[in-house]
């Protein structure tokens, strides 16, 4: 019997990654089509914090949300969408792989952390 492959999880590879985000769950704040620049290292995640970030229960999905609070040695996440419930109240921890700095297309600018 063949060996069954685990799904992989998503890599981000280099200082500063570009990002497309698809969906509506991180709106206002960022939209369906957004390109953003997220920073792998630099500083630790901060409550208020926009990742990119891998669901442990769904390690093939990459996923941009805001950071809320540490918790089992990852990080519990919402969407800004409260009418979208995509994240860990659906899915659990996750571990966060990079900190989103920018958005440079189609509106160039920071993307700060903070209370949505």
């Amino acid at each position: 019997m063949p060996a069954v492959a685990e799904p992989s999880v998503p890599e981000l590879r280099g200082p500063f990654v570009p990002v497309l985000v698809t969906g509506p769950s991180m709106s206002p704040t960022l939209r369906h089509g957004d390109a953003v620049l997220v920073r792998t290292g630099g500083r630790p995640t901060r409550p208020g914090d926009v990742v990119v970030a891998v669901f442990r229960s769904r390690p093939d999905l990459l996923v941009v949300k805001r950071a809320v609070e540490p918790r089992d040695g990852g990080w519990w996440l919402r969407g800004d969408n409260d009418l979208v419930a995509d994240d860990s109240r659906a899915y659990g921890v996750a571990d966060v792989r990079g900190r989103v700095v920018a958005r440079w297309w189609p509106r160039p600018g920071r993307i700060r952390g903070g209370s949505r």
